[in-house]
């Protein structure tokens, strides 16, 4: 209550009627640093996708189906309700007319939000509906920066070079592709702002970000020159050597605002864009550049005042911004042979360590004892299992940490789709019912992402049914066939179809793109009921992941990584399948082969004999071999 207590009375102080907590940080991330995590700070709600608003007498938090029961549970007794919306960010419209019902104001209504932790496309819609609804919008106010006490600092851990045998192509040659693409859009320079773009596009990589190998940057290419806007300190004398080799400077980081303010060798360039990930700061700053003759003194702490400088000084002129979609997101999602070579290797790691895992949890002997039930004389919770998998996993070679907080939900937790075991959550597994199980790794030469929903004894009729409809729909996704240049939303519902004859459905994405040893989320590809355009291209990676969620009772999902390659081509053009670059065995017990088509089956037992050859000369214990070869032995309709 602290925290929203001073929180009001700084809007007063500032005349403001709400203030707007995004999830985001200046670079558009997903996982943010904590020194951003500024929603979290006054809300108390830890998941990775939410927007909070505060006025003097409300707060509401907007967050999407992954996260709508988590956010009820954690934010229970708090001034804030949940806001249940379809989509992973709450619109413009739905703030704003939520704000609206504060009531009129003598002096109007002023909402707030941070200019440099929201993208321009955003910040625009929020623009259009405050002045619809008679109110105004500020951008150059953040009241974390002076309420926030002990708030952690920007992040200085090295920088670290991604080797070459992993990346598959030198950064001068992605920089070249790059300044191509800009110059086919009729720009001549650009500024990078997403974290994951940077680090692929200069072969880097960090640990500024929790389960995401990146480092907190700016990146700049000019028609002559490349510069990297970072800490200081986070460049070691080798990264320093090997930046110079590429021909690429070094600033540091809060240097962006200066340069884009007062740097007139920019005045004449015309800079390639993406509103959608750019802030609001840079893009105002951007789109001035060629007005800084006609500017006042700046003051010393330009970073901090850049957004009010923007605002002062946003006279109507010729803007120098060629506005386009990420250029970087889809090269980086087309994987070259290096790359798909390092994530078979990675797979095949992480499969040994699942594969380890899962006989440890469902081979154990389980015992009542005064009332508890133990596995092996241990009393097993989902922390437990988290526990042990990431120890597993960090044996094998090249390991670096996981790739995203491990989901692991028991029973009624199951169904809590981004569940986080915590302390006050965590459970003891029991001999039955499901176990669903949402892990990753990150290695130096792949990431992986997979889900297994585990039978731990018996089940009810409603668990094996919808069990089988996960499966079902599983299997039609990965065995479809499909003409290049097809989005994913188009083939949305082959993982669904099964589920809507019983009148079920889940409302996240069906898949998503993995990067390189990079984020485990990775666009700008993805497979979902809304429509996204973003084509399928041979050479990317997606996961498969259908669910079933009964809330308070449980929760069903099974995911694979997927790699898109060429199926064949015909006089209508090509056509392209999906290989399934996961190797775990799915859970057969709990299937109801009734309800399997004669493919279904046949494309399981494909994949399980695959898993076997692929891991079992891999696996040093017989014990484990033994226990992989049932796990994959072929089942019959």
């Amino acid at each position: 209550m602290k925290n929203i207590n001073d929180l009001r009375k700084w809007l007063t102080e500032h005349h403001l009627a709400a203030y707007i907590f995004p999830s985001t940080d200046p670079h558009a991330g997903e996982y943010i640093p904590d020194h951003w995590k500024t929603r979290e700070w006054v809300s108390g709600f830890n998941g990775s996708a939410g927007t909070a608003v505060v006025t003097p007498t409300r707060a509401a938090l907007w967050t999407d189906s992954r996260y709508w029961l988590a956010a009820e549970e954690q934010l229970a007794g708090t001034p804030f309700e949940v806001v249940r919306c379809r989509r992973n960010v709450a619109t413009a419209e739905e703030l704003i007319e939520w704000i609206a019902q504060e009531g009129p104001q003598d002096e109007g209504i002023t909402v707030g939000i941070d200019g440099w932790c929201v993208a321009q496309s955003y910040a625009e819609s929020l623009q259009r509906a405050a002045i619809a609804a008679g109110m105004t919008l500020r951008t150059n106010l953040e009241p974390a920066s002076t309420l926030w006490t002990n708030r952690p600092p920007l992040p200085d851990s090295p920088i670290e070079i991604q080797p070459l045998e992993y990346a598959g192509e030198t950064a001068q040659d992605k920089m070249k592709r790059i300044r191509e693409a800009v110059r086919a859009e009729g720009a001549n320079a650009t500024i990078i702002t997403q974290l994951d773009e940077i680090a692929w596009a200069l072969n880097l990589r960090g640990t500024d970000v929790h389960c995401t190998p990146l480092f907190v940057a700016y990146l700049t290419l000019l028609p002559d020159e490349a510069i990297l806007f970072t800490n200081p300190d986070k460049i070691l004398p080798e990264v320093a050597r090997y930046l110079a080799d590429i021909h690429v400077r070094t600033a540091p980081y809060q240097a962006i605002a200066q340069m884009l303010g007062q740097s007139r060798e920019l005045r004449g360039l015309r800079f390639l864009v993406d509103p959608d990930t750019t802030n609001n700061v840079i893009f105002d700053l951007l789109s001035l550049i060629d007005t800084l003759d006609n500017r006042p003194a700046f003051p010393d702490d330009f970073y901090a005042n850049a957004a009010n400088i923007a605002i002062a000084n946003s006279a109507p002129v010729a803007s120098p911004i060629v506005e386009h979609s990420s250029i970087v997101a889809p090269m980086k999602a087309i994987k070259n042979e290096a790359e798909i070579a390092g994530y078979r290797s990675a797979m095949r790691k992480d499969g040994v360590a699942l594969v380890k895992f899962l006989r440890w949890l469902t081979t154990g002997q389980w015992t009542m004892d005064n009332g508890q039930w133990k596995m092996n004389n241990e009393v097993v919770t989902e922390i437990t299992i988290d526990k042990k998998l990431t120890s597993l996993r960090a044996e094998q070679p090249l390991y670096r940490d996981i790739s995203f907080d491990t989901i692991a939900g028991y029973g009624a937790h199951g169904a809590i789709v981004h569940y986080e075991a915590t302390p006050e959550t965590d459970i003891p597994l029991e001999p039955r019912g499901l176990l669903l199980l949402d892990s990753g790794a990150q290695y130096q030469d792949g990431t992986t992402d997979i889900t297994r929903t585990i039978a731990l004894g018996p089940l009810t009729d409603e668990e094996r049914t919808d069990y089988t409809l996960v499966l079902k729909g599983h299997i039609r996704l990965a065995m479809a066939k499909f003409p290049a240049g097809s989005s994913g939303t188009q083939l949305d519902v082959l993982a669904r179809y099964a589920m809507w004859q019983h009148g079920l459905n889940f409302l996240h994405g069906t898949g998503h793109g993995v990067g390189s040893y990079l984020s485990v989320h990775e666009g700008p590809h993805q497979i979902r009921m809304n429509y996204m355009p973003a084509p399928l291209v041979a050479g990317m990676t997606v996961t498969n992941e259908p669910g079933i969620y009964k809330a308070g009772r449980h929760g069903c999902r099974t995911e694979n990584t997927q790699l898109i390659t060429h199926y064949m081509d015909t006089e209508l053009g090509e056509f392209l399948q999906f290989e399934p670059l996961t190797l775990c065995p799915i859970d057969t017990t709990p299937i109801r082969l009734d309800m399997m088509l004669p493919d279904e089956v046949e494309w399981l037992n494909q994949y399980h004999r695959h898993v076997y050859d692929e891991l079992a000369p891999l696996l040093t214990d017989e014990t484990d071999r033994q226990w992989l070869r049932q796990a994959t032995k072929e089942i019959s309709e």
